[in-house]
């Protein structure tokens, strides 16, 4: 099968297109004909050798979400399986390549009226913004800031936050991506470049963090006594490393979420369910085949990507049920 390795720390030109022997189905695991990877920025610093909680041993097929459709079961797995339409995470690497061996009892079968490509943007960004959502818990009339407002997460957060009541000032780097924001819903815009935008942007209730240091220290003195301000990510490289003690002094809350395997697996359902229902939308921005997987690396580590970045590995497959796989 056609996929990509990773045989070295470094730029995303390490990432090569190259042949794997395809995987097996083991007991209990479902292979699944990818269609779209997932790829998350996590991915990009693991592949470089900075931090990264996963760190296996070298070569590797990167790549931990992937969405397609159920071609083989194992012992132990239902049969039942076979021809649906799932996503699901790989527990690590492997998803770079056309065809992944999964836990079958970790799939998720993607609801009916939702497009593959959206369930597999849905996956991971779905479920952290559904779960950032109820740790910080935004009550209607409430204002929130969404940093990094243009990006996978970030553009979910803002449906999430209007769809709770609160009037959602949305950061962003630059114009194109200010509209972004403002075409999933945010009310207000500010670009987080400029000088004064924490001004701009006046006293929030509830900050989402997605880019940590300077912006994220920023944002953390808009914050109203009774504020709460939770991270997602860290665009800038760094975390904010606010103290627990000045948080305090502005009876503010510095929210540090933690979920249980069944928390983050129903986070993760409901986000497909509201994408299924239409009522979280994700951005999709930049979509490339899987050969240029290193491409795709590139524009997520510069920043001038908007929303979900996909790998595209092969398109169509078989009809279960009248929904096209």
């Amino acid at each position: 099968m056609r996929a990509v390795w990773l045989r070295e720390f470094g730029g995303p030109e390490v990432l090569v297109p190259g042949d794997a022997p395809d995987p097996v189905a083991g007991d209990g695991l479902a292979l699944v004909d990818v269609e779209f990877a997932n790829i998350t920025f996590v991915e990009t610093q693991f592949r470089s050798g900075g931090p990264s909680p996963f760190r296996p041993e070298l070569p590797l097929i990167p790549g931990n979400g992937v969405g397609g459709v159920v071609a083989e079961v194992g012992a132990g797995a239902d049969p039942a399986l076979v021809g649906r339409r799932v996503v699901s995470g790989t527990g690590g690497s492997g998803g770079y390549a056309e065809r992944a061996a999964v836990d079958a009892a970790a799939l998720f079968e993607v609801p009916d009226g939702l497009a593959l490509d959206d369930a597999v943007a849905l996956l991971a960004d779905g479920r952290t913004a559904t779960m950032m959502l109820r740790a910080a818990a935004p009550k209607p009339g409430e204002r929130v800031l969404v940093e990094a407002a243009a990006g996978g997460v970030g553009t979910l957060l803002v449906q999430l936050a209007k769809a709770a009541g609160a009037t959602v000032v949305a950061a962003a780097g630059g114009g194109p991506k200010r509209e972004v924001a403002r075409g999933v819903g945010a009310d207000e815009t500010v670009d987080y470049r400029e000088p004064g935008w924490g001004g701009a942007a006046g006293e929030v209730d509830v900050v989402f963090d997605g880019v940590g240091g300077e912006v994220a220290r920023e944002a953390f003195t808009l914050l109203r006594p009774g504020g709460r301000m939770v991270a997602f990510g860290l665009a800038s490289g760094e975390w904010a490393d606010i103290p627990e003690d000045a948080a305090a002094a502005r009876g503010v809350t510095l929210v540090r979420p933690v979920a249980s395997p069944e928390e983050l697996r129903e986070f993760t359902l409901s986000a497909l369910g509201e994408g299924a229902a239409g009522r979280l939308r994700p951005v999709i921005g930049q979509r490339f085949p899987l050969e240029r997987a290193s491409d795709a690396h590139a524009v997520i580590e510069s920043r001038a990507g908007v929303g979900k970045t996909l790998l595209e590995v092969r398109r169509g497959g078989p009809v279960r049920d009248g929904r096209p796989g």
